[in-house]
């Protein structure tokens, strides 16, 4: 009856159908039924082929069965608007995938919500005349049907639409781009992901976790997050190797743990392993005997690791899982993980009871040997292989295998344990997924710290852009710097009446201190009559002075992009030389004055790498060893402002002062050689001026081009002053500061 009401002349599709059938009567209702036939005989008639309706006959009963039988109408009718659109090619990967969205989704509502955002999508992206009539399908609505389970796998639904409009925003004029980013093959397509996503994200805490890694473990490797999202066949586990520490780039709180500690988690592991462990020869052991070594060998570094930092103990506990104990009674499956995971447990907590005799005789071998101080990673392989060599049964070598509570998902995955002396089949793939890079040059320095970049033409930030990469100036020779002061030791002469009243005048007493500039009189008198009476004297019997009115923390940012180099018109020195004069006039003057200052200069080689040269910190004081870093200087590259900006101000924020003060020397408009707008960099400056006002940081731009006029407004408003005489940018330079800070 279903069939003849169905009406189809597919012979594909009459192979399938008894099946689907089968599968329908099992989830719908009678009415469901007849509306599931209804739907299909609809989709077989469009003239599309027999796809579409073999798709849905058995997809269809699923999608119902878990949001509900109208979701069967809506599958048809969202197929036919798009058989009856440009994008009618995409019909047959909605359908294919609908069944595993809505597994993720779990009610009708959000069904229909998935849909719009589709139907969004494919109205936005596919080319128009006048707006009614599309010309062109919308290139990356396939990849984003076929990516959609992962993405919501990993996304709220409001997440997903956000990713989803991101890819619209930045996409919609370069097809090529759009297809990457909607099949998650681009860099950006990952950012978005990962800014959308719950949890705590690595790229959040690489600073954090690195100075953990330094300050605890007095190791430091690059941290490289891999994302999970894309290993559902194979999944990832942490490993160390000559590239670096490879992390996921998210961890959810679990079991009571929050990610930041379950990355310290692992990161301790690995550390305890890069201290304690040594490499093997293992062309001789089995599979079952690799994995048993491993085993032991990261229950010695967890002993190791918490005997040095007890507090880990209660994270790894946590995280360890409790193996079923009476699932050893099971026949017909391969135990080996499952003993194995036993014995891990109970080497982490004494007081896990171990119930199997063979079992618990291997723990006490353990305790005895590392209590002895003889462990190593050889006398842990050789308890490995002697508990396999016990407790071996015949079910090991089945296929079924017993997974159940036996993954420990902060520990790494070995790699670095083991030498193969001969190459095997094994040893060829076990490692496949490593990128090797000849010839890599050593990369030093702390790890980048990233930003935000503002793309003005959709007003939406582009999430973790720029990468920041920091260091300190190397040394030169203070001598030039203190030859330049003398040089203009007349301009310095007539600055010192100015800075003499600029100098704070009220001097405040700060009484009652045990070390200060002087002795404080009653306080002292007071202690010695208390002394004398046989009471216990005040020992605070000092004071010291302290200037009020004036609070002032200054930031100089330094262009020292390639132009910098250039011969300044009618002069015989490069602007570089005119700017290393004028900043130690200027860094010469705040010191009288007395105010917090740091000089920092940037270049930028495209996004990627974006260099912060720290020249003199905030703590520093004004001498020699911060004279021959500004001595040093050189140009080059390009002028990523907005960056170098948003950098210094992560600095200059943490400043306790009334007033912050961000002076930007540069010769150019921002520019780099991976941007073709010239807006683009220059609207993202502006945003970050605005960032900073928003931040209580006031900045201001001397600028030394001479057509500056046409886009240093549109980044500064009123803050800025135009050097049109480069030449007499070090006497400048100094009254502009007096001049903001007076």
């Amino acid at each position: 009856m279903y069939w003849q009401r169905l009406g189809c002349n597919f012979a594909q599709a009459d192979r399938i159908f008894d099946d689907c059938m089968k599968e329908a009567k099992a989830v719908l209702s009678q009415d469901g039924l007849v509306s599931y036939i209804e739907n299909a005989r609809f989709l077989g008639k469009m003239g599309r082929g027999p796809e579409p309706l073999l798709v849905y006959l058995e997809e269809a009963p699923s999608v119902a069965a878990m949001v509900g039988e109208d979701a069967l109408v809506d599958m048809r009718e969202f197929a036919h608007y798009m058989s009856t659109h440009t994008n009618f090619k995409a019909m047959v990967p909605f359908l294919q995938s609908i069944a595993a969205v809505t597994r993720r989704l779990h009610s009708y509502a959000l069904f229909q919500q998935y849909i719009e955002i589709i139907r969004d999508m494919m109205d936005q992206t596919s080319g128009s005349v006048h707006g009614h009539h599309t010309t062109f399908p919308s290139p990356g609505l396939s990849d984003l049907l076929k990516q959609s389970p992962r993405l919501l796998s990993e996304l709220s639904l409001q997440g997903f639409r956000n990713w989803v409009d991101y890819g619209i925003k930045y996409y919609n004029n370069h097809p090529g781009r759009q297809v990457e980013y909607f099949s998650l093959k681009s860099a950006d397509a990952i950012a978005v992901m990962q800014r959308e996503r719950h949890g705590t994200l690595l790229v959040d805490n690489e600073r954090k976790l690195d100075a953990y890694l330094r300050g605890l473990w007095q190791d430091g490797d690059y941290l490289v997050p891999y994302s999970l999202i894309f290993d559902e066949l194979r999944k990832a586990v942490p490993y160390y190797d000559h590239m670096g520490i490879r992390l996921p780039d998210v961890y959810d709180d679990d079991r009571g743990v929050s990610g930041i500690d379950r990355y310290r988690a692992a990161l301790a592991h690995m550390a305890g392993h890069r201290r304690w462990s040594e490499p093997m020869v293992v062309d001789n052991w089995s599979p079952n005997q690799r994995v048993a070594v491993e085993v032991f060998e990261d229950a010695r570094i967890d002993y190791l690791t918490c005997k040095r930092y007890p507090g880990l103990r209660k994270i790894f506990l946590a995280l360890h899982p409790k193996p079923v104990q009476e699932d050893l009674a099971l026949q017909d499956t391969s135990l080996i993980l499952l003993r194995l995971a036993i014995a891990s447990r109970a080497m982490l907590d004494p007081e896990y009871h171990v119930e199997n005799d063979v079992i618990r005789g291997f723990v006490e071998r353990f305790y005895a040997t590392m209590q002895d101080g003889e462990s190593s990673s050889p006398a842990m392989a050789d308890i490995a292989l002697s508990f396999i060599a016990r407790t071996r049964r015949q079910a090991d070598a089945l296929p079924n295998t017993y997974f159940d509570n036996t993954e420990v998902d902060y520990r790494d995955d070995n790699r670095h344990l083991w030498i193969y002396i001969e190459p095997g089949d094994d040893e060829d793939t076990l490692f496949e997924h490593l990128d090797h890079r000849e010839n890599e040059e050593e990369l030093k320095g702390l790890p980048p710290r990233h930003y935000h970049e503002w793309d003005y033409s959709s007003e939406h930030y582009r999430p973790d852009w720029v990468s920041v990469y920091e260091a300190l100036q190397p040394s030169g020779n203070a001598t030039v710097i203190d030859n330049l002061l003398a040089k203009h030791s007349a301009t310095a002469k007539r600055l010192k009446a100015i800075l003499d009243m600029l100098k704070p005048q009220d001097r405040v007493r700060v009484r009652y201190q045990e070390d200060g500039s002087e002795l404080d009189l009653d306080v002292a008198i007071r202690s010695l009559i208390d002394f004398k009476g046989g009471a216990a004297p005040d020992p605070r019997v000092n004071m010291s002075h302290r200037t009020d009115g004036r609070n002032v923390a200054v930031s100089l940012v330094l262009d020292l992009s390639q132009s910098l180099s250039e011969r300044a018109a009618g002069s015989n020195q490069t602007i570089l030389e005119l700017s290393q004069e004028a900043v130690s006039l200027l860094a010469w003057t705040i010191d009288q004055v007395g105010d917090s200052f740091a000089i920092a200069g940037f270049n930028s080689n495209t996004r990627h790498d974006v260099r912060f040269y720290h020249i003199k910190g905030f703590s520093e004081q004004w001498d020699d060893e911060v004279k021959s870093r500004l001595a040093s200087m050189e140009p080059s590259y390009s002028t990523r402002m907005g960056a170098a900006m948003r950098h210094a101000a992560h600095y200059l924020k943490a400043q306790k002062a009334d007033k912050k003060l961000m002076l930007i020397l540069t010769d150019g408009e921002p520019a780099d050689i991976d941007v073709d707008d010239e807006q683009l960099l220059i609207q993202d400056a502006r945003k970050a001026v605005t960032e900073l006002d928003q931040d209580g940081i006031y900045s201001y731009c001397i600028n030394l081009d001479p057509k500056a006029d046409e886009y240093v407004a549109d980044i500064f408003g009123r803050n800025y002053t135009i050097i049109d005489h480069v030449d007499r940018l070090p006497e400048k330079l100094p009254e502009v500061f007096i001049s903001l800070t007076k």
